[in-house]
């Protein structure tokens, strides 16, 4: 994908967004690199929000290095 970070990160944001019904509280999404990297952060209240977060990065950036680093509460 030949976009800078900038408008990575809207775009994985906009999918986790999305896929998680915006169930994900303060989202942050922090892409590295130009794609090759993605770190997820916010709160969620259950695993399966975290786990559609998860799956709507991968569908936007499905070859980069991916963090999870969402809170289930």
């Amino acid at each position: 994908m030949s976009a800078n970070p900038m408008q990575l990160t809207e775009v994985v944001t906009q999918r986790v967004a999305d896929r998680t019904g915006r169930r994900v509280k303060n989202l942050v999404v922090e892409v590295a690199n130009t794609g090759e990297s993605v770190v997820l952060r916010g709160r969620a209240n259950s695993f399966h929000v975290k786990q559609l977060a998860q799956q709507g990065a991968r569908e936007a950036l499905p070859h980069a290095l991916l963090e999870n680093a969402i809170v289930v509460d």
